[in-house]
């Protein structure tokens, strides 16, 4: 898991969110594509498409997909968000793109501020406790608390990349990544 990565990849959502763009595409990784879906569970992110350098179709942004869905681990799933538009093949692997339809209410940007917590250099994990506190809305270590009812905090748990609040409804804790305002 690279922290460099995930810290371009907050740099490049606030800057497309500061330009108002309704679509972006970042680097498909493992960590980006299960970051973006906790997001896009949170309600932050519209639609993700997976495919190549070129955007994707409008029909699979705007209305139903009726491409075959991809789960996270790249296997064909029922229920998942992620739309493959191209075959995977050993050619076009180094170029595949998370295509992000972002969402806006009353012209303003869902995705706020987005900041990394951890950084390549200091890995910040919080455990259940100092979770709790930050749910709250109080200080833990080097981690301010949440202060709104939209504001998230994601964490790489063993059990996959979360939300701070489903991280204490399931008694984990991990590795903090980012926070969304």
């Amino acid at each position: 898991m690279s922290l460099t990565h995930l810290s371009n990849m907050c740099s490049h959502l606030n800057n497309v969110s500061k330009a108002r763009l309704g679509l972006t595409s970042i680097v498909d990784t493992k960590m980006h594509r299960n970051l973006i879906l906790a997001m896009q569970q949170q309600g932050l992110i519209g639609t993700i498409v997976r495919g190549g350098r070129s955007p994707p179709p409008p029909h699979l942004l705007l209305g139903q997909p009726t491409a075959t869905s991809v789960a996270a681990d790249g296997s064909s799933a029922a229920g998942s968000s992620i739309v493959e538009t191209e075959p995977v093949t050993q050619a076009n692997i180094a170029s595949r793109r998370l295509w992000l339809g972002l969402k806006y209410w009353q012209s303003e940007p869902v995705l706020g501020k987005i900041t990394p917590v951890s950084k390549p250099k200091r890995r910040i994990t919080m455990d259940l406790q100092g979770l709790r506190r930050v749910i709250r809305g109080s200080r833990s270590g080097t981690v301010d608390g949440l202060r709104s009812p939209g504001e998230c905090l994601f964490l790489a748990t063993d059990r996959g990349i979360m939300e701070a609040r489903q991280c204490v409804e399931k008694k984990v804790g991990g590795l903090v990544l980012c926070r969304v305002e």
